[in-house]
Parts: C-alpha cells; structure tokens; sequence
C-alpha cells in the first residue's frame, strides 16, 4: 500500500516499513496450505435441502432457493 502526501492526498509510492516485513517474512516462512473447515450439521442439513429444491424447480433464482432451504434446514433437525 503506498504511502500519501499528508497535504495534497497524493501517492508518494513504494511500500510501507509494516508491509516490506510482512511480504519479507511470508517469503522466509513459506505459505502453510489453509485447512479446510469440517462441514457443519445445519451446513449439511441446507446443502441436502439446496439440492433437493433445485432438481425440483431448475429455473428458480438463487435467492429465491437459497431462502426456501434455509427455511427448511432450520424447521428439521
């Protein structure tokens, strides 16, 4: 991110001191590959249901659905 004349708004350019550190120890540590987050029941319990409406009405909008099987993931236990 640059820096900003306090004056006038304008970039001055480069980096800040906190990025070149942070960019610098990314570079020496490695990337560590993100764990995936374990699917939750009521994830799951919406997914089924997503699908279920889907194949049912496949014309309908997203938004629509998406509604209809939150409805449905929160009645069923």
């Amino acid at each position: 991110m640059p820096n900003y004349c306090p004056n006038c708004g304008e970039s001055l350019g480069g980096t800040t001191k906190g990025e070149v550190r942070k960019t610098a120890r990314r570079a020496y540590e490695g990337e560590k590959p993100k764990k995936k987050r374990k699917a939750s029941a009521y994830n799951k319990r919406y997914a089924r249901e997503y699908k279920r409406l889907k194949k049912k009405h496949p014309r309908t909008s997203f938004a629509v659905l998406a509604k209809k099987a939150h409805k449905a993931a929160r009645r069923k236990k």
